[in-house]
């Protein structure tokens, strides 16, 4: 079987897209996340005729129903884990970073249900995410792209 891929959201900003593997899946969490911090309506429209070509490919990944039930658990497990590992105390985040943590993990789900590799520039935190997400395979971006 030929390895497939996919990319979060920090791939897409910090790389080009025309550097994507043939074998390449997009995420509806990562057209997500980029429609909503287009620059533009130009932009916004780039990458909404993306989602539309990979639909029409079977090539899109969107998450379902157990998914989102695997997700909210490993946000609920890292939460706890960061709460133990801080004596009891939740520490706060960074602004936003929980919404990209959530992100964060449907995608991971939904991309080990399709049995694909994300490659991402924000390996620490998919990797965190790995230990409870059995066969989730990831890779870096810049291991991936050199």
């Amino acid at each position: 079987m030929i390895p497939r891929y996919t990319i979060d959201t920090s791939t897409i900003i910090a790389r080009r897209l025309s550097d994507l593997p043939d074998n390449f899946l997009f995420s509806t969490i990562a057209l997500l996340e980029r429609m909503t911090g287009a620059a533009d309506d130009k932009e916004r429209k780039q990458f909404e005729a993306l989602y539309s070509l990979y639909r029409a490919d079977n090539l899109l990944i969107i998450p379902n129903h157990d998914d989102w039930l695997l997700a909210s658990k490993v946000l609920f497990w890292l939460t706890h884990g960061r709460r133990k590992q801080h004596g009891g105390k939740l520490p706060k985040l960074k602004p936003g970073a929980a919404q990209r943590m959530a992100m964060d993990a449907l995608l991971a789900v939904s991309a080990r249900r399709w049995r694909v590799t994300v490659i991402t520039e924000n390996y620490d935190d998919f990797n965190a995410m790995k230990y409870y997400i059995k066969g989730l395979s990831i890779v870096r971006a810049s291991e991936f792209f050199k």
